[in-house]
């Protein structure tokens, strides 16, 4: 929310921001942790290290901008070692002129709304070898629960007949796949990935399964490992670059291995018997729990890898290092370039002229000054922008500025809103602007004379001269027929139709709905909402209700005409809760007894939008469909569909079609709702094919979001569904919005990703924005750019607030120029560059074959990679896989997304799922992709109940789990909580109530709440993961050994996946192979 801002109150700054700015942190080289966190890597014999000790890093310096990591030359030349390059820093341009001691007089909202590391050589670990792409064709996948359903499909006895497809048995096939002896070890791999896509998947959600199964995708969420053993520090040369010791010992080649990249693909081979293990050695662990012996640690197949996985860059290290270096103060927005912490690291962000990070986040800090230098580096430039995102407590939302009735200050030629960029000459009379330099009046009313460094003495009580992100009320100039807007309204559309009544959502909803209305969206918590309600039922045809205050009882009209919709009545139909609440409790008591013995198992879909727009028409407002739709629209009616499904198609050219919309009608229509405001939150409830790739269609052009529960069931889906509903229903929203990117002369937004529509080449627009919604821009470059100015970003989102008014929100970003690419790879954000390319992957699966989207990737990526080695890195031999410290993780985060159920998908993935997915990769924010893709993984054996602080995550791999231990895993869509078959019983009773392990129930979907330390403070970390996430994540109990574990793996993304995707190990050994080959 905005907070109004008070022009005559006195220049004192309220305490939220009132630190200077800081200085650029000085580059240190990072000292190396006194212990590792891991022991030596297990012998071959003990696949899975024990828990590993949460002692936290302990360098508090700034890292160097770029160091380089080196795997050391093995016997055989050619084998890749790695390292990573150092760069030297360069200069940090600091925006504005000295920040004042004071802060300004706002008037208080209503409402808050890479560092180096070397890596310990250790025995060689044991590992599954993998394909990668290149001529490599995937593994047949092993057949597998889909992950992304709830439950399996009931039982049918009783049920009318079904219309459709019959729902697939969950875990067909479900044994475990021989994943050891899948494919051949990677060093026999054949022609460079670039030419051919990877087999590299890794599904990205939960299967179905028993009734207990969590229904929505679930993700992968990004921890870092701990700091690893011997780190030692990048001693400074003379050249200014960092050079690193090797930090690992490449071993010679195993007995089975004829020498690196043989080129000699066996495919088809069948699976090739694991080597026989050397003897046991003892593994000592700095841990508190005994380190297990062989026959303790799970079972995984004994394979062989040349390369120790905890000498390669490690996500869980470079996390632990930023929150170290950055966690502790301040993030202040004055320098301009500055990169933020990463979205993993808690900080809290001072905005002193560009907008925070958790608003916009950008891939390069420091861009290329002309298009040639960003051609030959591939780093895409982008920024991921979440206009209304929510802020923590302890920051101040954007304040609310009032320039009366003439309406915001702006450029007259490129007409950019007032902002810390203007600069104001001839003493203050006229501003030129800093995007086109364009000279502009200054109106009589916003004069102000200028101090003797040229700012105007009222900068800092004015948020739109001295603040990166603020808002301006809108003048009716901004408002759709230049007339103030309605407050907006809320329509509940409900499927009750067979399957929607016996799955018990129509009851759960009604239920709900009472208590719900009550905390529809407002401004002010001590006002009432202005939203207006109204509800409709639909099968075959809709029904209509009529809730006036007036009445006794609700009154039902029933319109069968599903061809030519319209609404029957206008009065009545949209209402204030307050003044009806009687009559709306009556209807929502009545509606599950009316419908209780329906036989009709057919619905519409098309005429159910067109209902709401219809009425938001009638009513002249914008506002929000909710939308419970349980069954693919088979009935006669717009917008009626087929079923396509058609697993043929995949892995063929024509798999792309599967993406797309079956009929042009709901596009049509998509653009009908965006024209009037209309947003669609669609929530399914399907047992079988809907078609989300057509059904999703109209809430990913409106601004809405999708919510899946497949195979739902009152006893496990409730608690989920009836969280997303709240929250979909009480944040904050935007209605009827338009989005523009301005930038400074030299580059232009060219390119948009998320759920919009747009009918011209700039304009974004959204029927609905709502707090979690993301708009990724791509930008190129039309003329070269300027170290000295840098290059400038502004994007303003006119919008009508829940309270019904017209409002402006401005994002300002500066970001550096630079002529030397090492500046800027010193200055890149992978986990933006990763957000970015999902998008672009997944939007690219509509109209390319999903081989050439991965190649696409795979080659950018080596580019990215190849360039840096050739421009920036110290010379070394060509055997040296060298990074640049910013991007050391590129590879291991791409391998998730190439592997995840979109790119690759199981044998078992629907394609529903595929399509839910894709849909909602579309908008996530940097945070929410980055737990999406690499999952947080906690061992909970480690968890100081005493301590406010989590344990140090561990590496999504199952080598790093302990068969003693209980691991907490989460992805953004749902928690499971791993317990090892040896887990301590102190430990299991603390969290169960049961010291056994055969006496733990598989199928609870949530924790008994009982009296220990422990357990409540393992029910308070999930609740707090919960609450940092757009959607309520279901927790799965998973028993190792249990049927349910081959869900609970594919989140373990380091390792091989079961549908061909390639281990962390494998895919850089390939990523190294195809930068050697550009580099040729």
């Amino acid at each position: 929310m905005s907070a109004p801002y008070t022009p005559a109150a006195p220049p004192t700054f309220p305490p939220a921001s009132t630190a200077p700015s800081q200085p650029p942190p000085t580059e240190a080289v990072a000292r190396a942790p006194p212990h590792s966190y891991y022991g030596a890597p297990p012998p071959a014999q003990h696949p899975f290290p024990n828990a590993f000790s949460s002692t936290g890093p302990t360098q508090p310096q700034a890292p160097p901008p770029v160091s380089p990591q080196s795997f050391p030359q093995a016997p055989p030349v050619s084998q890749p070692p790695f390292s990573t390059a150092q760069v030297p820093p360069g200069p940090t341009q600091s925006y504005g002129g000295p920040l004042p001691p004071t802060q300004p007089s706002f008037s208080r909202p209503l409402l808050p709304t890479s560092q180096p590391s070397t890596f310990p050589a250790g025995p060689p670990p044991t590992s599954t070898p993998s394909q990668l792409p290149g001529v490599m064709q995937p593994q047949p996948p092993v057949s597998q629960p889909s992950p992304y359903h709830s439950g399996p499909p009931p039982t049918s006895t009783g049920f009318p007949p079904q219309v459709g497809a019959p729902p697939r048995p969950p875990f067909a096939g479900m044994q475990g796949p021989p994943m050891a002896s899948q494919g051949p070890p990677m060093a026999s791999q054949g022609p460079p990935l670039a030419s051919q896509g990877p087999p590299m998947a890794q599904a990205n959600h939960v299967p179905p399964t028993q009734p207990g199964m969590p229904p929505g995708p679930i993700n992968a969420s990004l921890s870092g490992p701990p700091p690893q053993l011997g780190m030692l520090g990048y001693p400074p040369q003379q050249n200014g670059e960092h050079q690193c010791e090797p930090f690992y010992r490449v071993r010679g080649p195993h007995p089975g291995y004829t020498g690196p990249y043989p080129g000699q693909p066996n495919y088809g081979a069948p699976p090739a018997a694991p080597a026989a293990a050397p003897p046991a050695l003892k593994r000592l662990d700095p841990d508190s729990i005994p380190s297990p012996q062989a026959s303790d640690m799970p079972p995984v197949q004994k394979t062989r890898h040349r390369i120790d996985p905890d000498a390669i860059p490690s996500p869980i290290q470079v996390i632990e290092d930023d929150k170290a270096n950055k966690g502790s103060e301040p993030f202040t927005t004055g320098v301009r370039g500055q990169a933020p912490p990463l979205v993993t690291t808690k900080f809290q962000v001072k905005d002193q002229g560009n907008a925070s990070p958790r608003y916009i986040r950008c891939t390069a800090y420091n861009i290329p000054c002309n298009s040639d230098m960003a051609k030959q580096s591939q780093v895409p430039l982008a920024a991921v922008i979440k206009p209304l995102a929510p802020l923590p407590p302890d920051e101040t939302p954007p304040y609310l500025v009032d320039h009366g009735e003439s309406g915001p200050i702006r450029c007259n030629r490129c007409k950019a809103y007032m902002c810390p960029y203007m600069q104001f000459i001839e003493g203050g009379r006229r501003f030129q602007c800093g995007f086109c330099s364009c000279v502009t009046e200054v109106p009589p009313h916003y004069f102000q004379h200028l101090d003797h460094t040229g700012k105007r003495v009222d900068c800092y009580d004015r948020p739109e001269l001295s603040m990166g992100s603020y808002e301006f009320t809108a003048t009716v100039d901004y408002c759709k027929n230049n007339k103030i807007p309605q407050p907006p309204a809320f329509i509940f559309l409900i499927d009750v139709s067979y399957n929607a009544v016996k799955n018990g959502m129509v009851g759960i909803i009604c239920q709900e709905l009472k208590t719900l209305l009550d905390y529809l969206p407002r401004e002010n918590p001590d006002v009432e909402s202005n939203i207006r309600v109204g509800f409709v039922t639909y099968n075959k045809v809709l029904h209509f209700y009529n809730v006036k205050a007036s009445l006794a009882q609700p009154q039902m009209m029933v319109v069968s005409d599903v061809a030519d919709m319209f609404v029957p009545l206008l009065d009545g139909f949209l209402v204030n809760v307050s003044e009806s609440r009687v009559v709306i409790e009556s209807l929502l008591d009545q509606i599950p007894e009316m419908f209780a013995d329906t036989r009709e198992t057919e619905s519409v879909f098309g005429p159910v939008i067109q209902a709401g727009l219809e009425a938001l028409k009638a009513a002249d407002c914008a506002g929000k469909l909710f939308v419970c739709h349980s069954s693919l629209p088979i009935a006669e009616a717009p917008g009626k569909l087929k079923n396509r499904e058609d697993k043929k198609l995949v892995g063929t050219d024509k798999e792309k079609s599967l993406f797309q919309p079956q009929v042009s009608f709901y596009n049509t229509l998509a653009k009908e709702c965006v024209a009037q405001g209309c947003c669609v939150d669609l929530f399914l409830f399907p047992n079988q094919y809907v078609d989300v790739a057509t059904l999703g269609v109209v809430p990913t052009s409106t601004g809405g979001s999708i919510y899946k529960y497949t195979y739902f069931q009152a006893s496990s889906d409730q608690e989920r569904f009836l969280n997303d509903l709240r929250r979909d229903v009480q944040k904050q929203v935007g209605f009827d919005a338009l989005m523009r990117v301005r930038t400074s002369t030299g580059i232009r937004a060219t390119d948009f990703f998320g759920s919009f529509y747009m009918s011209n080449t700039t304009d974004v627009e959204l029927a609905g924005l709502d707090c979690d919604k993301t708009v990724t821009v791509e930008f190129r470059h039309d003329d070269k750019l300027s170290e000295e100015t840098g290059a400038l970003m502004q994007c303003a989102v006119l919008y009508t607030s829940c309270s019904g008014q017209r409002r402006l929100r401005i994002h300002n970003m500066a970001v550096n120029c630079c002529s030397q690419l090492a500046d800027l790879y010193r200055n890149c954000e992978t986990d933006t560059i990763i957000n970015f390319f999902a998008k672009y992957a997944y939007r690219s699966v509509l109209g390319s074959p999903i081989k050439n989207v991965r190649d696409s990737l795979v080659n950018q990526c080596a580019q990215i990679l190849a360039c840096y080695r050739k421009n920036c890195a110290s010379p070394s031999s060509a055997g040296q896989l060298i990074l640049p410290e910013c991007m050391k993780l590129l590879p291991v985060y791409l391998n998730c997304v190439l592997k995840s159920d979109v790119l690759q998908p199981g044998a078992d993935v629907s394609l529903d799922d595929r399509a839910y997915l894709r849909q909602l990769v579309s908008t996530l924010d940097v945070s929410e992709s980055h737990v999406f893709f690499y999952p947080r993984l906690l061992p909970l054996q480690k968890l100081d109940v005493m301590s406010m602080s989590l344990p140090v995550a561990v590496r999504n791999s199952e080598e790093r789990l302990s068969r003693g231990g209980v691991y907490l895993l989460e992805n953004g869509l749902n928690i499971f909580l791993w317990v090892g078959v040896n887990a301590q019983q102190e430990l299991l009773q603390n969290i169960f109530g049961t010291p056994a392990f055969g006496q733990i129930d598989p199928n609870m979907t949530s924790l008994p709440a009982l009296d220990n330390p422990f357990s409540k403070r393992l029910r308070e970390i999930i609740e707090s993961f919960r609450a940092q996430r757009s959607r309520y994540m279901k927790l799965m109990v998973v028993k190792q050994e249990d049927k349910l574990e081959l869900i609970f793996k594919h989140f373990l993304v380091e390792d091989k996946s079961n549908n061909g995707g390639a281990s962390y190990v494998d895919f850089l050994c390939h990523m190294h192979k195809e930068i050697r080959q550009l580099l040729s």
